[in-house]
């Protein structure tokens, strides 16, 4: 292969694995969260919210509260949602309250399903990825799965296993009937343990402690 065959193959290459910019607008509310999530996983924002998205196309659930908005088909592995263009356009609903932008960046392939839930949403990308957003946030078991990865791929399985045992106690005497979440804990944890010089394994372990 000559030199300029190979320049061309390389500009092919990075404009396919170039990855596409989303602004989406939410509520300041929703934005504080993906910040704390970012925060206490020591995650990126744009890699927070690409994540989420992504479980969140993943989701029965998630794709099944957004089909009450579809205005045009849209299928999930074998589910099949009919839109209907009667419904009423949610492109110029904006969220509730205070607004602002956060940015996150999807792959060509990840992009094109996003434009695909836009166009069943009748909206553009960014908004259907405001919409996206919002719905896996809500959804509890997307949040646990984010966070309890986040915890097996930096704490060792014994002080894995502690945590556990320290949520099921906290669920089993809980006197207000409420589910304490993976989530729920580790933002607790972050909370207690205030020293920022920590990492997130000496503070889990310094958590611990007090349930020795």
């Amino acid at each position: 292969m000559s030199r300029v065959e190979k320049e061309g193959a390389k500009k092919r290459k990075t404009r396919i694995d170039k990855k596409r910019d989303v602004k989406p607008t939410i509520s300041v509310d929703l934005k504080n969260c993906i910040y704390r999530l970012s925060y206490i996983t020591r995650t990126p924002v744009k890699d927070v919210v690409e994540i989420l998205c992504l479980k969140g196309l993943q989701s029965k659930k998630v794709i099944e509260h957004l089909s009450q908005f579809f205005r045009r088909d849209y299928s999930l592995n074998n589910t099949y949602y009919i839109g209907d263009f009667e419904r009423n356009s949610i492109a110029g609903k904006i969220a509730q309250g205070k607004t602002d932008r956060v940015t996150t960046r999807f792959s060509q392939k990840d992009y094109e399903r996003i434009r695909s839930l836009s166009e069943a949403l009748d909206v553009t990308p960014s908004k259907a990825t405001a919409l996206l957003l919002d719905a896996s946030v809500r959804n509890t078991n997307i949040l646990n799965s984010f966070v309890k990865l986040y915890l097996h791929n930096h704490i060792d399985n014994n002080r894995m296993k502690e945590l556990k045992m320290v949520l099921q106690y906290i669920n089993n005497n809980n006197p207000h009937n409420e589910v304490v979440s993976w989530y729920s804990l580790f933002s607790l944890i972050y909370d207690d343990i205030k020293d920022t010089t920590l990492n997130v394994k000496e503070k889990i372990n310094k958590w611990l402690e007090q349930y020795k």
